[in-house]
């Protein structure tokens, strides 16, 4: 397998990962992807990573942690509008807002709507 398709599968993997509710497993193929290419969307993909690992905090039930890396994944895809690698980054920011805002209300993690996590699906 050539880079290119190295890379892409990388991706490819989290994204699936990402949309089956396997945070940890999405955030290490985009892990794999960050540090062992250079990228020139290199923050997109840390943004990505961020936004996982948000999602594993809460699982875990590290409120502070989840409301962390989220506030940071957020500031990461700032930069992005439009379409960035197949995902549409208006609505990716508008479900991240939404999150922020499900995680101010709560202190209990448990009763976190996982409905609410934004997909990454055109």
């Amino acid at each position: 397998m050539n880079e290119a398709a190295e890379k892409e599968a990388l991706f490819q993997k989290g994204l699936m990962e990402y949309e089956k509710g396997d945070y940890f497993e999405a955030h290490e193929a985009w892990e794999d992807l960050w540090s062992d290419y250079n990228l020139t969307d290199r923050k997109f993909i840390q943004g990505l990573i961020q936004l996982s690992v948000s999602f594993v905090h809460l699982r875990n039930g590290n409120m502070n942690g989840a409301r962390s890396l989220l506030k940071k994944c957020s500031e990461k895809f700032q930069p992005y509008q439009h379409l960035q690698r197949g995902i549409n980054m208006d609505e990716l920011k508008m479900g991240i807002e939404t999150v922020a805002l499900a995680y101010e209300e709560i202190d209990d993690p448990t009763i976190f709507d996982w409905d609410l996590v934004p997909s990454l699906k055109e």
